[in-house]
């Protein structure tokens, strides 16, 4: 911790920060991530490292994080700047080095490295940007290579149980808006690779969605019963597996002629290899692989 003298009182930090003082006490009680000094009339007097450390604490919250999550993604990254065991380019598209450091520890079997790294990203970027830039490009990597045998079956569950794990935490962190439409998100017939899904599925709890997360395909009479329970405005399929498309498409044409009222989206790997005839059929379902693209595919719909 930096050794300069204290120059705020809590009232300035306060004001400086947008944070109510007794939320910064209980912080300050309750994770002890920094510990101002008092004066001699027993107030406390911040340091301009405290102001940094409490600033950059709140601009995590503010993008979505727990107080708790955000504590420790700061100790997490102070650890790995005084042992130097990440160093991030300066240069160029450094989520993509991240990505890369990432999928070359996955492929180790090195666990303790992969969490390093990915704590150190979202101590760099937002949700967003770590979940779609960094975690959605490691997942088309680690496809094509197993899908090119270049990998085991071995490295891709290790690299998916560990990515399942990190997404599965922060996904059940966000609340959903009441006021926001429910959404039923679902791997396609005979699917089982789900962390596409999990990601996309992070993106509409991130917008407030309240999405049903059912992973792995089940049974289509089964997906009838949620969908008469859940009442959804939305169901989501994803597809990574050529062999997967001819049933994901087939379930979609029968959903689409039972339920009018309900939007049907496509997602996932597969859907890129369909023919440009049934690229044209399905146009209004697809929903596309970028954060832009999801975007504009939901603007048009809600």
């Amino acid at each position: 911790m930096a050794t300069e003298e204290g120059k705020y009182n809590i009232k300035a930090v306060s004001k400086m920060l947008g944070i109510q003082a007794g939320t910064l006490r209980a912080w300050e009680r309750r994770y002890q991530m920094v510990a101002p000094k008092r004066n001699e009339s027993g107030h406390r007097l911040y340091t301009e490292e405290h102001v940094r450390i409490l600033r950059w604490l709140q601009d995590k919250v503010n993008k979505g994080f727990t107080i708790s999550q955000a504590v420790t993604l700061l100790e997490n990254n102070e650890i790995e700047e005084k042992e130097g065991l990440l160093h991030v380019q300066t240069g160029g598209d450094q989520s993509s080095a991240m990505a890369d450091m990432l999928l070359q520890s996955l492929l180790a079997f090195d666990e303790k490295t992969a969490h390093d790294i990915i704590n150190q990203a979202f101590s760099l970027f937002t949700v967003d940007k770590v979940m779609v830039d960094i975690l959605g490009t490691l997942l088309v990597k680690i496809g094509d290579l197993w899908e090119n045998s270049k990998i085991t079956t071995a490295h891709e569950h290790f690299a998916s149980s560990i990515l399942r794990s990190r997404i599965g935490m922060i996904l059940h962190s966000f609340p959903h808006n009441p006021m926001m439409p429910k959404a039923i998100a679902v791997c396609g017939p005979g699917e089982w690779h789900e962390l596409g899904l999990l990601i996309f599925t992070l993106f509409l709890r991130r917008k407030g969605f309240e999405v049903i997360y059912l992973g792995a395909s089940i049974a289509e009479k089964d997906i009838d019963e949620v969908i008469k329970i859940v009442k959804p405005k939305f169901i989501f399929f994803s597809c990574t597996m050529k062999e997967n498309v001819s049933g994901t498409l087939q379930l979609t044409d029968k959903l689409v002629k039972n339920y009018e009222d309900i939007h049907i989206g496509l997602g996932g790997f597969a859907f890129d290899t369909i023919s440009e005839k049934e690229k044209v059929n399905y146009h209004d379902h697809i929903i596309g692989t970028s954060r832009n693209e999801w975007e504009s595919w939901l603007k048009t719909r809600m």
